[in-house]
C-alpha cells in the first residue's frame, strides 16, 4: 500500500517477499543512500559501499522487483541511475507479529537500524571532530535512554505526536540554508516486570543535550 507522503506501508500478507528482500543488509544500505543522497548508479554506490558494482547492480534490482526503487532520469545513456521511489517504509507491528515468519522478519529488521545507529554515530562523531559539521550542532546532538511508565495508548500517542513534530519541523526547514541531514532513531519497547527478583528496572539516563532531542526512524 502507496500513501500520498511519501511513505510506503508494506502489508505482511501481500508484501511478504518485499519484507524479506529488505532484511538484506546491502539493500537496507542502498535505499538508505539513495534517500539521503539522492539518485545514483550502481558504479556510485558501489564506491560508497566498498563493493563491487556487480553486486551492487544486482541488489538494486532486486529492491526495483519490489518496488522501492525505480529508473531516474539519466545524464547519458552509458548508466543507469536509480531514485528510492518513497520516503520512508513502515508497516504494522500487530500484522507483522501475525504473519507466519513475521515476527523473525521484524527482529531482523530492527537489528539492521541498530547497525545504521552504530554507523551513524560513528560518523556523527567523525564529522564532529575533522570540522565538517559546526561547533552549533554539540548540544543539540545526543542519544537518550528514558525509562517512562506508558500505557499502550500513551505509546501510541506519543509516537504519533513525534511523528507530527518531526513533519512540521522537516517542512519549516526546508528552505533553511543551516539545515543538515539528521539521522533520527526512536525506540519504544515496554518490558515485563522481572518476577523473580521483584524489583523494578532501572530508570535510563540522559544528558542535558537529550532532553529536548529524542532519536528515531522507520526503515529506511
Amino acid at each position: 500500500m502507496d500513501s500520498e507522503d511519501g511513505r510506503r506501508v508494506l502489508d505482511p500478507e501481500r508484501d511478504g517477499a518485499a519484507l524479506k528482500a529488505l532484511t538484506h543488509p546491502l539493500r537496507l544500505t542502498l535505499l538508505g543512500l539513495l534517500r539521503q543522497h539522492g539518485p545514483a548508479t550502481a558504479s556510485e554506490l558501489a564506491v560508497r559501499t566498498e563493493e563491487s558494482s556487480a553486486s551492487t547492480s544486482y541488489h538494486l534490482r532486486v529492491l526495483a522487483k519490489y518496488g522501492f526503487v525505480a529508473e531516474a532520469d539519466h545524464r547519458d545513456g552509458r548508466e543507469r541511475r536509480w531514485k528510492s521511489v518513497h520516503d520512508v517504509t513502515s508497516w504494522s507491528n500487530e500484522a507483522m507479529h501475525r504473519s507466519p515468519g513475521g515476527s523473525v522478519i521484524l527482529s531482523v529488521l530492527h537489528r539492521r537500524q541498530i547497525e545504521h545507529l552504530q554507523q551513524s554515530l560513528d560518523r556523527h562523531e567523525a564529522d564532529l571532530e575533522s570540522g565538517r559539521l559546526g561547533r552549533e550542532w554539540q548540544e543539540p546532538s545526543g542519544v537518550s535512554d528514558l525509562m517512562p511508565r506508558l500505557t499502550p495508548e500513551s505509546l501510541a500517542e506519543l509516537w504519533e505526536a513525534f511523528r507530527a513534530k518531526t513533519d512540521e519541523l522537516t517542512a519549516r526547514d526546508a528552505e533553511d540554508p543551516r539545515a543538515e541531514q539528521v539521522v533520527l532513531f526512536t525506540a519504544g519497547l515496554p518490558l515485563a516486570p522481572e518476577q523473580e527478583t521483584g524489583t523494578e528496572p532501572e530508570t535510563g539516563t540522559e544528558t542535558a543535550a537529550d532532553q529536548d532531542a529524542p532519536a528515531a526512524g522507520d526503515a529506511p
